[in-house]
């Protein structure tokens, strides 16, 4: 189940399925006054001063209780590569230059929060625990479509059970994204999906409405993906909001037409 918190100003959701210490956060609070970018923008780049985004992310890890200057958040590609991180890699993107770019992190380190950036696209955290329940490692992993289609949330697993954890030790939390009452795709998208998830994929999470067009379930995509690698369903907690349906609490890269600001879903062990 999914709870929207509101502590030192700012909110977010978390998820009562992970022990781990995380968020995800919304729009609300923070110090960003642009239209576009109103609230709690963690991106660099769309339009508000560096200055203004780290004042954002400082209240994040404040709110949270994370240490401060030491979030990883490198630019995404929209890929599948799931990189493993140490200590060394503290503050890469954020509070020093990312020496390298993908969509997805791995670390077994204390103290080593992890963050993937969306504004539409499926932030998925994910912990493993041993058998006596201690968390051993945390994942982060931003599933836009090209990194849903190319497996990215397997990728994810398959990272966590190198480190000996096993599957039903794997606990996910999927947050709040586009949903299909808003995602509009073309007939290329579901060809796509088809070729590379297979035609039950673009059967069972691609519907076409009255008026013909194809609407995308992405969260269902990954959910599936999830469960078909082993991941038990009741491990799984999806959250039912939907980015573009509600401007005031999320930003959309659907909804505001590309101009916008951008959330944060962050894990710790």
């Amino acid at each position: 189940m999914f709870e929207l918190i509101n502590k030192n100003g700012v909110s977010y959701f978390r998820s009562t399925v992970l022990k781990s210490k995380h968020c995800f956060s919304t729009r609300l609070g923070g110090f960003s006054i642009l239209d576009h970018t109103r609230g709690l923008n963690i991106a660099f780049g769309r339009g508000d001063d560096d200055e203004t985004v780290l004042k954002n992310i400082m209240a994040i890890e404040k709110a949270i209780e994370l240490p401060s200057g030491r979030i990883i958040s490198v630019p995404q590609i929209h890929g599948a590569e799931v990189r493993s991180v140490t200590m060394r890699d503290a503050g890469a993107g954020v509070y020093k230059k990312a020496e390298f770019e993908c969509d997805g992190y791995v670390t077994s380190d204390c103290g080593l929060p992890i963050g993937v950036k969306t504004a539409d696209c499926v932030p998925i955290l994910l912990e493993g625990r041993d058998n006596e329940g201690n968390v051993v490692a945390v994942c982060a992993v931003h599933a836009g479509w090209r990194g849903t289609a190319s497996k990215i949330a397997k990728n994810a697993v398959e990272k966590l059970c190198s480190l000996g954890i096993r599957k039903e030790n794997i606990y996910v939390a999927i947050g709040p994204s586009i949903d299909v009452c808003c995602y509009e795709v073309g007939v290329d998208f579901a060809c796509e999906i088809e070729n590379k998830l297979g035609q039950n994929y673009k059967n069972k999470f691609i519907k076409r409405n009255e008026n013909g067009s194809l609407y995308a379930d992405l969260k269902g995509m990954n959910f599936e993906i999830l469960t078909s690698f082993g991941v038990p369903k009741e491990n799984i907690d999806v959250s039912e909001k939907c980015t573009c349906c509600d401007p005031e609490l999320f930003y959309s890269h659907r909804g505001q037409n590309g101009k916008r600001g951008a959330m944060i879903g962050v894990i710790l062990k």
